[in-house]
């Protein structure tokens, strides 16, 4: 086993690259395929709004513990085993919920989806700590995670596009066909783990210490915190947006709503491109910089013209995934040991904060309306910005 890490430039780094850009690809268009599809499914199975953002925001919640099991086995079976049972696992669920006519059954498939998911967004980032240059490790993390802003983007706009020519089943299960090609080709191209070394103690004891250790570490808890705002502020104005859309005075299509998710491009190129950045000039201007221009898409969205509401949002989507690739890297430079650990504890914050504040703005939604949405995550990106700047010392 090779003991070198990944260099830019060699075909090792391209095929992780591509790789991983795939597995990111499949993990996010299934995570956020029912997004677009809130307001069909409220009403085709005669529930309440917040009632129907469970069909997301409970696939949330069931992923982020499994981001713990899913990091403890990795320890033992190595990085790129658990990433490809996941991915095909989660991708074999979208399809049973596809086929449900039953409103618990869709719940309790989307909600074993999001166990199976754990698997991968924790390990992933793992594995490119671990296999990338220290050096490099801003913008490989800055391509994956604009792969999977991509997937996003593809899950809702297909899901959207689909379900007006078909119906939301037929879109869902198109979505959980495309994943499993993608994690079939996932398992193929990534390179096996040169940097990896397997550990056998997979005691409550060994795997506690080394949570407890990160979790009292000066800094990483904060970056868990601004990684669970800043989810839980996008994926909340995503889910109430396309309630907005639909009612007066902009009264768009399923299909039309669904093209609005083709912002998720800012947050392609804004990922790799503030790797970068934070590599260059430090990782707290470059995170500061993010919350700010998110921020400031939350509060153009409080405009009433649809073409600056979707600029407000596409301002916070590039903000978002410029903040997630600058914090998930800087966990894993943090990180001394365990980085496995770090990373699932990360993710924990971050999914619980799409979960929980993804499910809360529906009683913001339904009594405050956009205001008061903007509202509440407008204020959970202030304490963002007043985390990022405690962290300058730890840059």
């Amino acid at each position: 086993m090779s003991s070198e890490p990944i260099l830019p430039g060699t075909e090792a780094y391209r095929r992780v690259n591509i790789g991983l850009f795939l597995g990111g690809f499949a993990t996010f268009s299934l995570l956020y395929c029912t997004q677009p599809i809130l307001p069909l499914l409220a009403a085709d199975f005669k529930v309440s709004p917040t009632a129907s953002s469970l069909a997301l925001s409970l696939t949330a919640a069931a992923l982020a513990p499994a981001i713990f099991l899913a990091a403890a086995i990795s320890e033992r079976f190595g990085r790129r085993k658990v990433m490809a049972v996941s991915l095909l696992a989660a991708s074999c669920c979208n399809i049973a919920a596809a086929l449900s006519t039953d409103w618990t059954l869709l719940l309790l498939a989307r909600a074993i989806e999001g166990i199976a998911l754990g698997g991968m967004p924790a390990v992933a980032m793992t594995y490119l700590a671990e296999e990338i240059a220290p050096a490099s490790l801003g913008r490989a993390m800055g391509l994956f995670i604009g792969g999977s802003a991509l997937g996003g983007m593809s899950g809702r706009t297909i899901t959207g596009i689909v379900t007006e020519w078909m119906g939301w089943h037929d879109a869902l299960f198109a979505i959980g066909v495309l994943a499993l090609v993608f994690s079939v080709c996932f398992a193929l191209l990534l390179p096996r783990e040169r940097q990896f070394r397997r550990h056998h103690d997979l005691s409550a004891k060994a795997h506690i210490g080394a949570w407890a250790g990160h979790i009292g570490h000066g800094g990483m808890p904060l970056l868990f915190v601004i990684g669970g705002l800043g989810l839980g502020s996008f994926v909340t104005v995503y889910n109430y947006a396309g309630f907005r859309f639909a009612a007066p005075p902009y009264n768009l299509s399923q299909g039309e709503a669904g093209l609005i998710f083709l912002v998720y491009l800012v947050g392609v190129i804004s990922s790799p491109l503030t790797g970068r950045l934070a590599d260059r000039f430090g990782r707290a201007p470059a995170l500061l910089g993010a919350v700010l221009f998110a921020l400031s898409g939350i509060l153009l969205t409080l405009a009433a013209p649809l073409p600056l509401v979707i600029l407000g949002i596409a301002l916070l989507t590039g903000g978002f995934f410029a903040m997630h690739a600058v914090a998930s890297a800087w966990v894993g430079r943090m990180a001394a040991r365990a980085k496995g650990h770090a990373t699932s504890l990360y993710l924990l914050v971050y999914y619980l904060g799409s979960a929980v504040m993804g499910s809360a703005g529906g009683w913001f939604w339904s009594h405050e309306g956009w205001q008061g949405i903007a509202a509440f995550t407008g204020s959970a990106l202030v304490v963002a910005a007043l985390l990022a700047v405690r962290l300058r010392r730890f840059d």
